[in-house]
């Protein structure tokens, strides 16, 4: 399994806007590999949100698939040129190899 983490920091009461753009429907959740996507949000101190995006893929290969696909492209393309939104402070990502996953035994859940 592979994930892609983003991060972004926002300014206060402004989480809102990046959990509906993110957990809303869109074109990542039909593609080949994709398993989920987890949208969690933080208060990192006055003034400020976090908020952290997991996309969960079956392989390193198919989050690749999706990076060089024509619809993630072109939405990137689309915004080329135009400034950030106002409220975004910072942003980062990053990916990982998972290493190890726990779950509840049957019936626990």
């Amino acid at each position: 399994m592979f994930v892609q983490m983003r991060k972004m920091v926002v300014t206060e009461g402004n989480a809102g806007q990046v959990v509906q753009r993110f957990g809303g429907e869109g074109l990542v959740e039909k593609q080949e590999g994709f398993i989920d996507s987890t949208v969690m949000v933080k208060k990192v101190r006055r003034g400020e949100e976090e908020v952290v995006v997991l996309t969960r893929w079956e392989s390193e290969a198919h989050w690749k698939q999706w990076e060089k696909s024509d619809a993630h492209i072109a939405a990137h393309k689309a915004k080329l040129g135009k400034p950030k939104p106002e409220y975004l402070v910072h942003s980062e990502g990053a990916v990982y190899e998972v290493a190890a996953v726990k779950t509840a035994p049957a019936g626990q859940k």
